[in-house]
């Protein structure tokens, strides 16, 4: 390791230990990591002047109620590296969820420098391997990478433009004319994080924050919060106000875990008349209702009767307005999907008022094709798409049309193993049948049978959700890693008028077309639907087309699945190597010879084109089906062999002389692979590895403890099937 952490108590004798054992590190940049173990509370700092620094923080009370200081030390940090180390201990700390961070969330940089992702973002993942080994923390980086404590933290760097977004809104707070300010932003522009950063800027203690390191950026944004906080005393009265009850639910579990806020911050619209508000924030502002068409409309009816206006003639955009002094409200017409969400020319009205400042978001961050993916989307709803153009192709974005609707569930399924929050999703051309008799399946087309999501709440995150289909009211406002969208047989395109064309019979949400007469209508809600659903997958989308026209259309543009693998689907076996082979083991011959795989005599190759670094790869079979969510039986895999770091959650060969493998009956296995470490005076060791099965069938892991796990050896990391 080319780091190390040391840890000691916060007291008196402190100067004197990190002179003794850090006189070469006392002006050379440092991270170090404050905590007190009983409250769980911690605060995360660089500098390059440590005796200095952890003084001035004994002096002051909060920092007084930490009792232990973790110093993270390195030759090869500068002041760009500790900046990002601290930054991101951050981020991740406040995501583990064990501590409860002091820190203020202004001035959290994305700090670009040489070198950055090649070593030190390397370097971070093995300190944060350390602190899993000390106890500091307990989650991966990856597991934390999927939650809605990370994806939805207020610590966060912000863009230019958030930033600009952030000043107009402080500038508001302060102008006394100005009443409510409207953030306009399409999917994924960051109105969500924004409206979290702002709720933990306003109600952070400005002693918490890191000032000595700001840029001129925050160095504006903290004055203006200065004189915010002088404005009203240092105490606003303000609630998140959240439309969606799934995504509510998500927000208030999220600030429930964050030091300085609470899961009753967030609200309901129908609470928003319980008080008067300073300030109240809205996100998801398009998703604020009117009276027209809702089913459930007494906790809508009482929120007016509480302040005596007439449900009939206001709505909630109108409570918004009525419960606080200042409002700021996010907000995107194009998400707007039924007719139960406050019109769109009750918001243009709003705009044009002298006392309403206006935004726009145009930087899209969440899905990783960008843009220019976003403006395809659009562009192929609004029928403005070029046909004749090449299939549309956004750098590593995994977009694909599929025309089988079977090989997409099992694709999304093998993305939901591999990285976690893919699922399957569609537009509501199916009746909810299983909500009262959870036996019935819901989705049928053709052979295949589907239910749809078996919870209104939080159901991203639900135990069964890969197994489920969700739709716009469960997906909006979360992120996903990979998207299945069905669009279904409500939605369809005239090739002769060249137009989209909705069936109203077949689109079967009630609350969505019960009033409405106009045909157009009802198609700009569905198309809208789509639009959004088809913005949630951060890594790729998947689309199945449930009508022939329909699907022809887009085939037009979008790659199809079976057209656009780049995998190497033909191979050839041969006896002698080549520039362009690989080894071919057979396990069985190799088993108890895997340390050094060059010795085996049985061995072959494999030509692989498109494949750099040869050196590096080695093919195997697999057989069996203890891994057949992923490597289905008889499949010849593609391995990297192992060369060091952490292999937590990988897929591993694996050899040691207390494994058995039932299916193999060899002292080798491969599984996905997860280990607890303890530390002690002599360093670290293994306490337990878990070799976890990846099957549809019942397999059982195979856990080795203590000694068993001394004679054991990593093989190599699984790359793909070929």
């Amino acid at each position: 390791m080319n780091f190390s952490i040391q840890q000691y108590p916060f007291d008196n004798n402190l100067e004197s230990e990190i002179i003794e054992n850090h006189h070469q590190f006392l002006n050379w940049p440092l991270v170090y990591f404050l905590e007190e173990n009983k409250t769980k509370e911690a605060y995360v700092g660089e500098t390059t002047d440590v005796l200095n620094r952890l003084k001035a923080h004994s002096k002051t009370e909060k920092k007084q109620r930490l009792n232990t200081v973790n110093l993270i030390v390195s030759d090869r940090f500068n002041k760009s590296a500790t900046l990002d180390v601290e930054s991101n201990l951050i981020k991740y700390i406040s995501a583990d969820g064990k501590y409860s961070l002091q820190n203020g969330n202004l001035g959290i940089s994305n700090h670009q420098f040489y070198q950055k992702k090649e070593v030190y973002w390397e370097q971070f993942k093995n300190i944060w391997s350390e602190l899993q080994s000390m106890g500091i923390a307990r989650h991966s980086l990856d597991a934390i990478d999927n939650s809605d404590l990370f994806k939805y933290s207020p610590y966060k760097s912000l863009s230019r433009e958030q930033i600009g977004g952030l000043k107009m809104i402080l500038q508001c707070l302060l102008d006394d004319q100005a009443k409510v300010s409207l953030i306009e932003g399409g999917a994924g522009t960051g109105k969500s994080i924004l409206a979290i950063f702002l709720f933990k800027l306003l109600k952070t203690d400005l002693s918490d924050f890191n000032y000595s390191d700001f840029d001129e950026e925050d160095k504006i944004l903290f004055h203006l919060l200065e004189l915010v906080k002088e404005k009203f005393n240092g105490h606003l009265n303000m609630a998140l106000v959240i439309p969606m009850t799934s995504f509510r639910e998500t927000i208030s579990n999220v600030f429930k875990n964050i030091k300085g806020l609470s899961s009753k911050m967030v609200i309901g619209p129908s609470d928003i008349t319980k008080q008067k508000y300073d300030l109240l924030i809205v996100d998801e502002g398009h998703r604020l209702r009117r009276r027209q068409n809702l089913v459930n409309y007494k906790s809508f009816d009482d929120a007016f009767k509480r302040v005596n206006l007439d449900p009939n003639n206001y709505d909630e955009l109108d409570l918004v307005d009525y419960g606080s002094k200042k409002a700021i409200i996010f907000y995107d017409w194009l998400q707007s999907i039924k007719p139960t969400d406050v019109s769109t020319d009750k918001f243009e009205i709003l705009k044009k008022k002298e006392s309403t400042i206006v935004r726009k978001l145009k930087t899209q961050f969440r899905v990783k094709g960008g843009n220019e993916y976003v403006e395809f989307i659009h562009q192929l709803f609004d029928g403005t798409i070029n046909s004749e153009k090449t299939k549309a192709v956004f750098g590593f974005y995994d977009f694909k049309l599929f025309d089988d609707l079977n090989e997409m569930i099992n694709q999304i399924k093998i993305k939901e193993i591999q990285m976690g929050l893919s699922r399957m999703v569609a537009g509501f051309a199916w009746e909810w049948i299983s909500k009262k008799d959870k036996s019935k399946l819901d989705i049928v087309i053709d052979d295949i049978s589907l239910q749809w999501n078996n919870t209104e709440i939080d159901w991203v995150n639900s135990a069964n959700a890969i197994n489920e289909v969700g739709c716009i009211h469960t997906t909006q406002g979360y992120d996903l890693n990979y998207t299945g969208v069905i669009i279904g047989p409500e939605f369809d395109y005239d090739f002769i008028n060249e137009k989209f064309i909705v069936n109203k019979e077949n689109y079967k949400d009630k609350g969505g077309k019960n009033t409405i007469k106009d045909e157009q209508v009802l198609l700009n809600y569905v198309t809208n639907i789509y639009k959004t659903i088809l913005l949630r997958g951060i890594e790729g989308t998947y689309i199945y087309v449930c009508n022939p026209n329909l699907r022809k259309y887009f085939a037009q543009v979008v790659p199809s699945f079976e057209n656009s693998k780049d995998e190497v689907k033909t191979y050839s076996i041969i006896d002698t190597p080549n520039e362009f082979s690989v080894p071919y083991y057979d396990l069985e011959i190799a088993a108890g010879q895997f340390s050094d795989l060059q010795s085996v005599q049985e061995v072959k190759f494999i030509e692989l084109k498109n494949i750099t670094n040869l050196s590096e790869y080695f093919v195997c079979k697999v057989v069996g089906e203890s891994m057949n969510k992923v490597i289905p039986n008889g499949s010849l895999c593609l391995f990297k062999k192992y060369s060091g770091g952490n292999r937590n959650g990988l897929i591993t060969l694996v050899e040691g002389s207390d494994i058995f493998d039932n299916e193999t009956e060899a002292h080798y296995t491969i599984k996905e692979y997860s280990s607890k470490k303890v530390i002690n005076d002599d360093g670290w060791h293994h306490e337990e590895i878990i070799l976890k099965p990846l099957s549809t069938k019942s397999f059982k892991p195979i856990v080795l403890r203590d000694e068993e796990t001394i004679n054991f050896k990593v093989i190599g990391v699984f790359e793909k099937t070929l």
